[in-house]
């Protein structure tokens, strides 16, 4: 009897596949449940609503306009440093804010000429010459220029001129 009580501690115990197979069941279902929870707008809103707040209603043929006004930012000549191919960046652009807050801008201009041409000198020259970082260098100067003027006083920054030379 004490030969078979060592045989059977000496060979190795059979793991239970049961195991391995309800935890990869369990992990499925899980998966497939959260998918359809993200899809359906259970979790996290519907992606209608997600792309109905970020597109703005279409105007009808007889609604006006809203009421904006366009305020110009003198032309900027930023001279980029070394490691560059192009030696300046002339960039030239608008303000698009509500027309109540017109003058407002207009009092605090130098400000927001200041802000710009920090934040350009500031930028890297890789990304500035990079296409696709313009998208990017607007929002970031927009965020900049909305703290600087106030909120709900700029709409846009609209670029103009943007041209390495």
């Amino acid at each position: 009897m004490a030969d078979e009580e060592t045989a059977e501690e000496g060979a190795p115990k059979k793991k239970s596949k049961r195991l391995l197979i309800i935890g990869l069941v369990l992990a499925l279902a899980g998966g497939g449940g959260g998918f359809f929870a993200v899809q359906s707008g259970l979790l996290f809103g519907s992606h209608d609503q997600a792309e109905a707040a970020e597109t703005p209603a279409p105007q009808e043929e007889g609604d006006p306009l809203p009421e904006v006004a366009f305020v110009p930012i003198d032309q900027l000549i930023i001279s980029l440093g070394k490691g560059s191919r192009n030696k300046h960046l002339l960039f030239k652009s608008q303000l698009e804010v509500t027309k109540e807050s017109e003058a407002e801008v207009e009092a605090i201009l130098p400000r927001v000429v200041d802000v710009m041409n920090s934040y350009l000198r500031a930028v890297d020259v890789q990304d500035l010459e990079d296409p696709k970082a313009l998208i990017k260098l607007r929002a970031q100067m927009l965020r900049r220029i909305q703290t600087v003027v106030g909120e709900g006083r700029v709409n846009d920054l609209l670029i103009m001129e943007f041209v390495l030379n």
